[in-house]
Parts: structure tokens; C-alpha cells; sequence
């Protein structure tokens, strides 16, 4: 039982009471919509939009939109939310950028036990090879923050996302915790949660099973702490990519701790394109777990998800990046992968504390003991290397 569960008050605004049915086929949009109004220009301190438990509300794509009375709004969600299951059914007025948003709002908890579904199964099989020539698909992100500060989001579980399922851009203290990110291994494109141009943001105690980066952090990202996550299937956590086409983007004082990777095509990566600029620096991955990901450390300035990239020798800048007590192991034989431009060489890389094992034939008696089947490394173009390796 919550504060808001009996839907009365004041400063409680049910949706159900703003004329949504709950019962998962009726467009449920405009109550949403219509709560939200009300408690954004409530003169109560501590409004709340209430979702009840117990109803799966339909909605078609929605941006809750800010310059509110009160900096202290609660959106408590307890019921299901959905979105329309086939893309053809989704309204928007151009390409769908996202589906659920809050825009431009101070002093924001997004909070309850309910489950946010963007049934994408369909969008993940559009291409724009299947549209006629000029096609310029987006398919939409599931839930974003955005132009915001002071947001604290916790508690809920996203499923099946479109694209990215959470996407917080140009906001500044954002803090989200306890949350379960969901869709199959094989989903595109499904991060769990992407952080672009903002600062101060905290991600605790969250699992997270994509088909996609787990958490990826974009360009103007800076002051990031990400603490007790579990992460698989996914493509591990991510730094980037930065530098595409030429671009300067920078990224820095990023701390990763207390990280398992279960699985994971990738663990802790950094990846930049080549030609790009700006710089990724101040990074410490720290008490990272693999289980068997295929590999668990990686920066890569070579960043070429296509068949063929052009070779360019100027390149985004990675240094003072910490990588300690890294345990666990690799599904490769390669278990640290550091590919580095030559032109614009890592600088100041600190390794120590590494346990890393094969992932065969190993047993939990053995994580901790030094020189057992070690793993090999391969570094490249590195100016200032530091190690304190065993295991490797």
C-alpha cells in the first residue's frame, strides 16, 4: 500500500477520475493527459498523478510537458501501461521521436510497482530497405526525460521497448534506481537506458536484459555514477560512440562499480569513430564481475559497425580511464581488448586487480587464484600504461 493507493485528495489526480477506462483496448491518452494538466497547475505543494494497480491503460505517444506550479510532482504508477502493438496504429505527427516523455520540469518523482510496455516486437522488424526510396524510419524511444532537472525515477519495469527504453537528454540531476529493464537478447537497437548531453546522473541498483548496450552514455555526458547493476543479455555498458562523422563530442567523470556482466557480448567498452574529436577521460570501471562475456574489456577507436569504414587518422581522445578489481570470465580468448590510434595514441590507462579466467571448465574456487589458464590481452598504440595484472 502507497500514499496514493486509495486515488482521494487534494493533491491526488487519478487518471481513472480524468476519464480512462484501464482496460487495455480504449485510447487512454487524453485522461492521462487532462491528470497531468491539472496537477501541473495545481497550487498544491506535493501534487500526484496516480495510475492504479490493477488496470493495463492504453496509450498512443505523449509528452507530459512542464513549467509547472509546484517542483515537487509525483507521477506514482502502479498499473500497466502499453503501447499500440502495431506501428501502423501509432499517432504522430511526424516520426515517432519517443512514446511517453516529460519535458522541461524541476522537481519530478516517477515512482510505483507498475510495468511500462512499448510492445516493439514489430518495430524491431522494420527497415527502411522494406519502404520506398527516401524512407527515414525512426522508431520511437520508450520512455524519455528530457530539458529537465531534479527527476528521480524508481521502482518500475520496462518492457520491449521500440528502441532505447529509457533516454535521459539535456537534464541535469537525474536519479534512477531499482528499476528492470526487459526485452529479448536478440532485440535491435533496445538499449536500456542512454544518457545524452546531461550531468549528475545516478543509476543504482538496476537489472537490465536487451538486446542493446545496458547503459550507454552519450556525447555531453558528464559527472555519471552507475553502481550495483546486473547486466545480460545486452552489449554491456558503453561509452559512446562518440566522433561519428567527423564530429567533437565529449564525454567525462564517468565511475562504473559494482557491475555483473552475465553473458554480454561486450562488458565495459569505450567506443570512438575514426575522424571524429573531442574527448573521452576521466573514467574508472571498478569491482566489474564477468560471466562469460565475450569481452569484457574494450576500447576501440575504430568503431565501425558497417562492413567498411573509412580509414581517417584523427580520432577522439581517451585518457585517465581506471580499470580495478575486475573479476570473472571470458567467453574469448582475447579477455582485454585496447585498440588505440596510432595518430592519437590512449593516454594514462591504470589496470589492476584483474581475475580473469576462461569461461570453460570454470569452477568458483578458482576465481582469485593467479596464473590459472590465463587469458591474453592485446593492446594497441597506448602512451602510459599501467598493470597489475593476474590472470592475464
Amino acid at each position: 500500500m502507497n500514499q496514493f493507493s486509495d486515488g482521494y485528495g487534494d493533491n491526488i489526480f487519478n487518471v481513472v477520475n480524468f476519464g480512462a477506462i484501464g482496460d487495455g483496448l480504449k485510447d487512454d491518452s487524453k485522461g492521462f493527459k487532462d491528470a497531468w494538466d491539472a496537477a501541473c497547475g495545481s497550487s498544491a505543494s506535493s501534487p500526484a498523478v496516480v495510475v492504479p494497480q490493477g488496470k493495463t491503460f492504453l496509450l498512443q505517444p505523449l509528452t507530459f510537458n512542464g513549467r509547472c506550479n509546484s517542483n515537487n510532482i509525483t507521477f506514482q504508477i502502479d498499473g500497466k501501461l502499453i503501447a499500440p502493438s502495431e506501428p501502423s496504429a501509432w499517432e504522430c505527427k511526424r516520426n515517432c521521436h519517443h512514446w511517453i516523455g516529460f519535458k522541461n520540469l524541476d522537481g519530478l518523482s516517477i515512482q510505483g510497482s507498475g510495468t511500462i510496455n512499448g510492445q516493439g516486437s514489430k518495430w524491431w522488424k522494420l527497415y527502411c530497405k522494406d519502404y520506398n526510396t527516401g524512407c527515414q524510419l525512426r522508431k520511437p524511444t520508450g520512455f524519455l526525460i528530457a530539458n529537465s532537472k531534479n527527476v528521480e525515477i524508481s521502482g518500475l519495469t520496462f518492457e520491449d521497448s521500440p528502441k532505447m527504453h529509457i533516454a535521459f537528454e539535456s537534464s541535469t540531476s537525474i536519479h534512477a534506481s531499482h528499476l528492470r529493464i526487459k526485452a529479448p537478447g536478440n532485440s535491435p537497437n533496445t538499449d536500456g537506458i542512454h544518457i545524452q548531453r546531461s550531468t549528475n546522473v545516478t543509476i543504482h541498483n538496476t537489472t537490465i536484459q536487451t538486446g542493446d548496450d545496458c547503459i550507454s552514455i552519450g556525447d555531453g555526458s558528464k559527472y555519471i555514477d552507475i553502481r550495483n547493476i546486473e547486466c545480460g543479455p545486452g552489449h554491456g555498458i558503453s561509452i559512446g560512440s562518440l566522433g561519428i562523422m567527423g564530429k567533437t563530442e565529449t564525454v567525462e567523470f564517468v565511475h562504473v562499480k559494482n557491475v555483473s556482466f552475465y553473458g554480454t557480448t561486450n562488458g565495459v567498452r569505450i567506443k570512438t569513430w575514426q575522424g571524429g574529436h573531442g574527448y573521452a577521460r576521466n573514467i574508472k570501471f571498478e569491482r566489474i564481475t564477468s560471466y562469460a562475456s565475450t569481452r569484457p574489456i574494450v576500447i576501440d577507436q575504430f568503431y565501425c559497425p558497417h562492413k567498411h569504414c573509412k580509414d581517417q587518422t584523427s580520432a577522439v581522445e581517451i585518457s585517465n580511464v581506471v580499470y580495478e578489481e575486475i573479476h570473472g570470465t571470458s567467453h574469448k580468448e582475447i579477455a582485454v581488448q585496447l585498440s588505440c590510434s596510432e595518430s592519437t595514441p590512449c593516454k594514462n590507462i591504470t589496470m589492476k586487480s584483474f581475475f580473469l579466467f576462461p569461461s570453460v571448465n570454470y569452477s568458483r574456487h578458482e576465481q582469485g587464484k593467479e596464473g590459472v589458464d590465463s587469458f591474453r590481452w592485446q593492446p594497441l598504440n597506448i602512451d602510459s600504461l599501467e598493470r597489475g595484472l593476474a590472470g592475464l
